[in-house]
């Protein structure tokens, strides 16, 4: 080797060894400074109050019985159809969607309310083919899926 790989070779070991130390030194001093003997942010308590703040409007449970309609003694059965059919049935009979039949689509409906109200209550509270059991909302009851059916065939003959 000639002096300038010599050269050349010493001050690259020198760099090398001034990184390493720069790099333990980095470490020691931010292990100081981040205090490892301090509390853990998750085990702080004000950390957690914090976080029990943040969540509280969503992480909160409402266990109180719901309230029927039904038992106010309401007229009318307690069930709105046409309520019922926006926010549960408009999403497929509204469009036709999955072979749905559209409301107000007396050619659709002709041979579906033939078979009579049982058999649409029943493919409706149970599912039929494409449709799920009340129309997705399990949430409802019997009497408002009736409401709802109502509704459709009152506004598709």
């Amino acid at each position: 080797m000639d002096q300038k790989d010599t050269d050349f070779m010493k001050v690259f070991v020198a760099i090398l060894i001034g990184l390493l130390v720069f790099m333990v030194l980095a470490i020691i001093g931010a292990n100081a400074i981040s205090g490892k003997d301090s509390v853990d942010a998750q085990q702080d308590p004000r950390v957690q109050a914090a976080v029990e703040e943040r969540i509280a409007p969503i992480g909160e449970v409402n266990t109180a019985e719901v309230k029927q309609e039904e038992a106010a003694g309401g007229s009318g059965g307690g069930a709105d159809g046409q309520s019922v059919y926006n926010s549960a049935c408009m999403a497929c009979h509204g469009t036709g969607a999955a072979g749905a039949p559209v409301l107000g689509d007396k050619g659709a409906w002709e041979d579906r309310i033939a078979k009579g109200n049982d058999t649409l209550f029943d493919h409706a509270i149970n599912g039929f083919k494409g449709m799920p059991p009340k129309g997705g909302n399990a949430g409802l009851s019997d009497e408002e899926v009736k409401a709802a059916v109502e509704y459709m065939v009152g506004e598709s003959q």
